[in-house]
């Protein structure tokens, strides 16, 4: 009887992890969300772009869409940077407590970013995608910034060189596998 209950108990535990599969489809939702959200903004932004070579344009107004247009695609870069990661995210809690997803297995079809063996894998293929969101969030802040004293560039110097330290060190474990 006491073994039966067991083996009951630790049926239901075990059984409890498809939880996560709620989770994996919010993830996924929120991630096609994301692809749809920052597909749609780059069209729009290459169709507002075709007044680019408008004769009737100013300078000023030429120079305005252009920093615009930088900054949209800025924003578009960091959409779809998001959406990966809850992509990633949502193969990684599958893969991690379900079930290994077949097609990623075949080298063929997936790029080892795919392919989640543990949590610290999912971790750290999480935390590249992310600093590279950082980096994309620092650039929108550089190109919008005004340059008025050596300061700020030293300020700007000085963010480029932990950029690359961070870019660096996340690379550093890669390598010694």
């Amino acid at each position: 009887m006491l073994k039966q209950l067991e083996k009951t108990f630790e049926t239901i535990i075990w059984n409890s992890r498809f939880i996560v599969v709620a989770a994996v489809i919010a993830s996924l939702a929120c991630s096609l969300a994301l692809f749809y959200m920052a597909s749609v903004d780059a069209v729009l932004m290459i169709k507002h772009l075709l007044s680019y070579a408008s004769p009737e344009l100013t300078d000023v107004a030429r120079k305005t869409l252009h920093d615009n247009t930088i900054k949209h695609v800025v924003e578009i870069v960091d959409g779809y940077l998001l959406a990966a990661v809850l992509l990633i995210f949502s193969l990684g809690l599958y893969e991690l407590f379900i079930s290994k997803i077949d097609p990623a297995e075949s080298a063929s079809t997936s790029s080892n970013i795919l392919l989640i063996n543990s949590l610290d894998d999912l971790k750290a293929r999480l935390a590249k995608v992310i600093l590279m969101i950082l980096i994309v969030n620092f650039f929108e802040h550089v190109i919008s910034q005004e340059f008025n004293n050596p300061l700020d560039l030293l300020y700007l110097a000085g963010g480029i060189a932990l950029i690359g330290l961070a870019l660096f060190l996340s690379n550093a474990d890669h390598k010694q596998h």
